[in-house]
């Protein structure tokens, strides 16, 4: 009597697995897609296909993962050209696969095959998926799944630098206010990794498209959504006093139009957005360069921006004698102006 039923089946290798996913996703025609049941099964086989995946990058749970299969599978992923098929079939496959997908991009980016990451260097070489999955920010269903494999992407310095320079990137400006909060909140935290986590390139950026760039984050800095101006608001303070970006401090703390933006928003409704404002507001003052123009404002402006400053307070904390301390020294400034002649004429 055989007991062949019971044994389990060969584990696919490296080459079968990406062989099978590849014909798994191929399998989701638009005839299949159409008919419920071929449907059904067809994205069952994806998934276990998917799954099978994940096991060869981090072991069963009771057998770790091998090395050389792993960097067998990595080579094998790029070398099949499986990316671009898993991408473009994101938004049919179920929520489950796709957060499998995920936790496998994740790993799969970080594979270093004799010396090479070989899946950065495919996307640096398909720099059209960076628009693709930046893009997917306009698909509810899958923009958070496409959101998490986009800034795993961008934690490589050239994948990064492309989406800053890319005219998608203005996209960004859009997606941060979408009304599905989850989407708003994924776009924003992608858009915070471009501008903080890569210095050089986000300086390079904002000395090239200054004006436009400023355009565009005014209108999140004076958005009717309370979240966009607080995360924006941060994040501004965050990259301008970012070392590499002092030049670009300089240059925005010398413009009157950006200081009014602030005076503004340090009378806003919430004591959230006035401390934050507050926060970028005494740079200005502070700054021991301020051209004549700034001067003027704040010297003419003087009582009210003492009256306010006066009853800004960001409640209790360990950080309250630190802030009172520089309240105080932003309001001497504000009032030595204010005593100069002709400041207030």
């Amino acid at each position: 009597m055989s007991f062949s039923f019971f044994r389990q089946s060969r584990p696919k290798t490296p080459q079968e697995l990406v062989k099978a996913i590849k014909d798994s996703l191929m399998a989701l025609d638009s005839q299949t897609v159409a008919e419920v049941r071929a449907l059904e099964k067809a994205l069952e086989e994806v998934e276990k296909n998917i799954v099978a995946m994940r096991v060869m990058l981090t072991g069963d749970g009771e057998v770790g993962p091998s090395a050389d299969q792993i960097s067998q599978l990595t080579l094998e992923i790029c070398n099949q050209d499986a990316i671009p098929l898993i991408f473009d079939n994101l938004p049919i496959l179920g929520w489950e696969t796709r957060k499998i997908l995920v936790q496998c991009w994740s790993l799969l980016l970080k594979q270093k095959v004799d010396s090479v990451f070989c899946c950065a260097q495919y996307m640096e070489n398909h720099l059209e998926l960076l628009d693709f999955l930046l893009a997917c920010y306009d698909n509810k269903e899958i923009a958070v799944h496409c959101g998490n494999m986009l800034r795993e992407c961008i934690k490589v310095p050239t994948l990064a630098k492309y989406i800053i320079d890319s005219p998608s990137f203005e996209l960004f400006f859009k997606f941060v206010e979408l009304p599905n909060f989850d989407v708003s909140s994924d776009a924003f935290a992608t858009f915070k990794d471009l501008l903080t986590k890569h210095p050089p390139a986000v300086s390079e950026f904002l000395t090239a498209h200054y004006n436009e760039f400023f355009e565009h984050y005014e209108k999140l800095l004076m958005s009717a959504n309370y979240v966009t101006r607080r995360q924006s608001l941060k994040l501004l303070s965050e990259f301008l006093l970012e070392s590499r970006n002092s030049h670009i401090m300089k240059r925005y703390i010398a413009e009157t139009h950006h200081l009014k933006l602030m005076m503004i928003l340090l009378k806003d409704s919430s004591k959230n957005i006035q401390i934050l404002a507050f926060d970028i507001f005494k740079i200005f003052v502070a700054n021991p360069n301020k051209p004549q123009d700034i001067k003027v404002i704040l010297a003419k402006n003087h009582e009210k921006l003492l009256a306010l400053l006066q009853n800004l307070s960001p409640g209790k904390g360990d950080e309250d004698d630190e802030f009172e301390e520089e309240k105080e020294m932003i309001m001497k400034e504000i009032q030595r102006l204010a005593r100069l002649p002709n400041l207030t004429s």
